[in-house]
């Protein structure tokens, strides 16, 4: 395997990149704002995470990721006071809708999903720890503000000009501009719209709630310690959420917070960013509507590196859909092929070793995805031959389940064809171990089947599988 690489935009460079322990990638990847749908701008974000965590794995790493879900904030509050209900009932129907848009997206799982709203404790700690320390103050008006100039690195990772800081200023809103580069509230004393909406809670200052950025400081800490591998999120989130949660969390444990920091660039419509203010938002639940698959918008992702702006045109889509139409008809005919030659072998090896190359030297996926439709031509030139080497052929469809592992763009029907046609040849080699009575094997077979979320029952009338 290549060396795995990543741009950190701690260090602006691209570094070589592997877990501290050698095995799990401990990673966080800021999540939605869950108040309305998220956007097809914060999907591109989140599925660039998605890529980097399949890739990861190809790389041999167990990977541990945590992604929070903000259930209160400024806007969450707003809306809930305008509704007259509570911030729960404004969140819950989002935090389901997040999650049936990102399944559709073939979205991976992350190992958790913790809520803001849940870990209210773990904050309160995180603010006593700054005030212990001396960077955090209580203010006239009973909310905590981290003092910015008593933590000499602030600035670091945004690059902010120091002469930028306006010293001894306080920013009380989650979201500020970089002109307000100002001591920033960890903990706010609760308003009477706080309380009419169920965003305040006991603390040691009063009542009150946290600041956005001290959310992800705690969870982050809580789950993948107070040093971890891997923050990712969207550029738009360098300034002031990632600046703050360094600060805050450097501040109260001296240690080093993230050691590598992603950011995935912007989606543009009409050239101009995809935003909610800007009225220009598109979201899953269009797609769905108008008929246009999660594969469809994983290609059409997929064709910029994550660190370049990309551009959702009129006719953007309908190309992805031709492609994604082309690697579905490939699926299939590899699934029904009966053999294949040396040279698709050799096709085979080749994709492969293009395929990792490129999403090892900083998720290069444009060229990954070149890499794909270079085998597709190769390969069906070689089945037009006629071969008839099975030993070639599954080789084939071994290199092809790898790097469809990855990008995941086979399309439903193509994809349930596929699955059977590797369940009945994995079946066929498990009862071919059998007869022979090596039963290491045939449980080997077994484990596969399981790792692909398949179950077999033996019967007499033969083995039967299904999906787990």
């Amino acid at each position: 395997m290549p060396e795995f690489r990543l741009y950190n935009t701690l260090t602006r460079r691209v570094e070589p990149f592997a877990p501290a322990d050698g095995h799990t990638v401990r990673m966080y990847t800021c999540g939605p704002t869950v108040y309305n749908p998220a956007h097809l701008g914060n999907f591109r974000t989140f599925l660039f995470e998605d890529l980097m965590r399949r890739t990861l794995k190809l790389a041999g790493w167990r990977v541990e990721q945590i992604m929070n879900l903000t259930d209160v904030d400024d806007k969450i509050i707003r809306k809930a006071a305008a509704l007259g209900t509570t911030i729960s009932h404004v969140t819950e129907p989002f935090t389901e809708l997040f999650h049936q848009d990102r399944r559709y997206l073939r979205i991976e799982d992350a190992e958790g999903y913790p809520k803001a709203t849940a870990h209210i404790p773990e904050m309160v700690a995180l603010v006593e720890r700054l005030i212990a320390k001396n960077v955090a103050y209580e203010a006239e008006d009973g909310s905590i503000y981290f003092a910015i100039d008593r933590f000499p690195n602030y600035g670091h990772l945004s690059q902010l000009d120091k002469r930028e800081l306006r010293t001894g200023a306080r920013v009380a809103q989650d979201e500020y501009a970089k002109e307000n580069a100002q001591d920033f509230a960890l903990w706010k004393a609760a308003k009477d719209e706080d309380e009419a909406t169920g965003a305040a809670w006991d603390s040691p200052w009063g009542r009150g709630r946290p600041g956005w950025h001290l959310e992800c400081s705690a969870m982050a800490m809580k789950y993948l310690g107070e040093t971890f591998d891997l923050h990712a999120g969207g550029i738009d989130l360098i300034f002031p959420h990632h600046e703050d949660e360094i600060a805050q969390s450097e501040a109260a444990t001296g240690k080093t917070f993230a050691r590598c920091w992603c950011h995935g660039e912007f989606l543009l419509t009409d050239g101009a960013k995809m935003a909610k203010r800007v009225g220009n938002v598109a979201n899953v639940v269009e797609l769905r509507e108008q008929g246009i698959s999660g594969t469809v918008y994983r290609h059409f992702v997929f064709n910029a590196h994550y660190r370049k702006q990309l551009n959702l045109g009129e006719d953007s889509l309908e190309q992805s859909r031709a492609a994604v139409r082309r690697i579905g008809t490939f699926a299939k005919r590899l699934a029904e092929a009966s053999g294949g030659t040396e040279a698709l072998v050799a096709a085979a090896s080749k994709a492969e070793h293009a395929f990792i190359e490129a999403l090892f030297d900083d998720l290069n996926a444009p060229e990954a995805l070149a890499a794909l439709f270079t085998f597709i031509t190769d390969a069906n030139r070689e089945l037009d031959t006629g071969g008839t080497d099975v030993a070639a052929l599954d080789r084939a469809r071994a290199a092809f389940r790898m790097i469809d592992g990855v990008l995941d763009l086979v399309p439903e029907q193509e994809a349930d064809a596929e699955l059977a046609a590797w369940v009945e040849e994995r079946i066929e080699a498990r009862n071919a171990a059998r007869e022979r009575r090596d039963f290491g094997a045939a449980d080997a077979v077994r484990a596969e089947l399981v790792a692909r979320g398949v179950s077999i029952e033996d019967s007499a009338q033969g083995t039967r599988w299904k999906r787990l």
